[in-house]
C-alpha cells in the first residue's frame, strides 16, 4: 500500500513539473513575440528554461523574423546582384539547374580565377567561372571579387560575404543550407584551400582546382568532404607538387581518422593549368554528400582568419587567436575535449538533436570533469545561434562555459 502510495505522489508531482513548466513556456514564448514585435535586443533577457517543444517553437519564430529583416534590408542588394560590406562590394550572377527538391535548392558557389592583375582580366575571369560548371540540381553562383588583389579570394572580408550570400541566399531563393558547396579555379582554388577548412561548417562539400594553399591547414576538414583537381603539368609556383603532397596529408589524416576526412584528389596527366574540364566530375562528387551540421567530433584549426564559432564549439567574442586548435568529442551525454591549444575559455552548444538536455551531461578534458549538470535550454541562446547565423539546421539551444586554463 505504501510502494503505491509514494508512486502516486511521483505521479502527481511529475504532471504537477509538466504544468509548471508549460505555464512557464507559455509565458516565455509570449513575451518572445512581443519582444520580436516591438524591443528585439530584449531578447537576450530571456534566460529562464524552456522546454523541449518550446525551444522548437522558439527556433522557427525566431528564424522567420530574421529572415523577414534580411528580406527587407537586402531586397535591393539582391535584386542587384551586389552585396555591400564596409567598403567592399562583392557582385554576383547565379543560374538554376533542374528541379527545386521539397527541402529548398542546392548552392554552388564558384569562384574566378585572375589575381593580382588588371580589374579588366579579373572580369573576364569571372565571367568564365559563370559558364564553367553546371550541377545536375541547384543554384549555381558566381561572384565577382571585390578586390583585385593576390589574395582576393581569402582576404577577411570574404568570409563574412560568404556568410552573409548563404544567409540571403536562403531567405530569397529557398536553399537547403546543409547543401551548400564551394568550388573555385586557379585564383578561385586558392580561395577554396583557404576558407574549405574556416567555413567547414556551413558547407557539404568542397573542390579545388588548380590553386595553391599557401599556409592553409587540411585539419579543419575533418567533417568536409574535400575534392582536389590538379594539372600533372601545372608546375608554377608548384602547384602540382604541393597538391601531391597534400594528397598524402589528407590519406595520412584518414587513415588515423578513418570517419573524417573523406577526399579525392585527381592529378591530371598531361594537363597543365588548364584540364580541359577534366574538374567537371568534381560537381557530381560533391553532390552525393550533405553536411552533417552536428558531427560527433569536430577538429577547428584556426587560421590568419579567425572565426567566433565553428559546428557546435564556440570561443568567446574577440577572444580567436591565430592557430588556436580545438579537438572534442560528443558520445551519449559525455563531451571530451581531446586537445586544446591557445583556448583559454571555450564555448559548447548544444541542442536536443544532439544530447538530451533532460539529462546530466558531463564535460572532461584531460581526465578532469568540468562540468556535470543539466545544460539549461533558454531562448537567449537560440537567438544568439540564429542572429549570428540565421541557419535554420544548425541551431543550438543551450550552452556550456568551460574555463581551460
Amino acid at each position: 500500500m505504501l510502494k503505491k502510495l509514494i508512486l502516486f505522489s511521483l505521479i502527481i508531482v511529475f504532471f504537477s513539473s509538466c504544468e509548471n513548466q508549460a505555464k512557464k513556456d507559455d509565458h516565455t514564448l509570449k513575451t518572445l513575440n512581443e519582444y520580436l514585435q516591438a524591443s528585439p535586443d530584449k531578447i537576450l533577457e530571456l534566460q529562464s528554461e524552456i522546454s523541449a517543444q518550446a525551444a522548437k517553437q522558439a527556433e522557427q519564430e525566431i528564424h522567420s523574423f530574421i529572415e523577414n529583416k534580411l528580406k527587407t534590408v537586402y531586397r535591393a542588394e539582391w535584386d542587384s546582384m551586389k552585396l555591400v560590406y564596409n567598403d567592399k562590394e562583392l557582385r554576383f550572377k547565379y543560374r538554376k539547374f533542374g528541379e527545386k527538391p521539397p527541402q529548398g535548392w542546392s548552392l554552388y558557389i564558384s569562384m574566378h580565377g585572375g589575381g593580382n592583375t588588371a580589374p579588366e582580366m579579373n572580369d573576364q575571369q569571372w565571367q568564365n567561372q559563370i559558364n564553367l560548371y553546371r550541377p545536375k540540381e541547384g543554384i549555381y553562383l558566381a561572384p565577382r571579387a571585390p578586390t583585385n588583389t593576390w589574395n582576393l579570394w581569402h582576404e577577411p572580408h570574404i568570409d563574412v560575404l560568404f556568410s552573409q550570400l548563404i544567409e540571403l541566399a536562403d531567405a530569397f531563393e529557398d536553399i537547403n543550407t546543409n547543401r551548400v558547396y564551394l568550388t573555385g579555379y586557379s585564383a578561385g582554388g586558392d580561395g577554396t584551400y583557404q576558407l574549405a577548412p574556416r567555413m567547414a561548417d556551413q558547407l557539404a562539400a568542397a573542390a579545388m582546382m588548380a590553386g595553391h594553399p599557401n599556409d592553409a591547414s587540411p585539419l579543419g576538414l575533418r567533417n568536409l568532404p574535400f575534392a582536389l583537381h590538379m594539372g600533372a603539368e601545372d608546375g608554377a609556383y608548384k602547384r602540382n607538387k604541393i597538391a601531391a603532397e597534400w594528397k598524402i596529408k589528407l590519406d595520412s589524416l584518414q587513415k588515423q581518422d578513418p570517419e573524417g576526412y573523406i577526399h579525392d584528389v585527381q592529378i591530371h596527366e598531361g594537363k597543365g593549368h588548364w584540364m580541359d574540364r577534366k574538374d567537371t566530375v568534381a560537381i557530381d562528387w560533391m553532390a552525393q554528400f550533405t553536411r552533417n551540421p552536428f558531427p560527433q567530433k569536430v577538429v577547428w584549426k584556426q587560421s590568419s582568419v579567425t572565426h567566433d564559432r565553428f559546428y557546435w564549439l564556440a570561443v568567446p567574442a574577440g577572444s580567436a587567436q591565430k592557430d588556436a586548435e580545438v579537438v572534442a568529442t560528443v558520445n551519449g551525454q559525455t563531451i571530451t575535449i581531446e586537445k586544446v591549444q591557445l583556448v583559454d575559455t571555450l564555448l559548447i552548444r548544444l541542442n536536443d538533436k544532439m544530447i538530451n538536455l533532460d539529462q546530466k551531461v558531463k564535460v572532461f578534458y584531460n581526465g578532469q570533469l568540468l562540468y556535470d549538470a543539466a545544460p539549461v535550454r533558454n531562448v537567449a541562446t537560440i537567438w544568439k545561434s540564429l542572429s549570428e547565423r540565421n541557419d535554420p539546421e544548425q541551431v543550438f539551444s543551450a550552452q556550456i562555459e568551460v574555463h581551460l586554463k
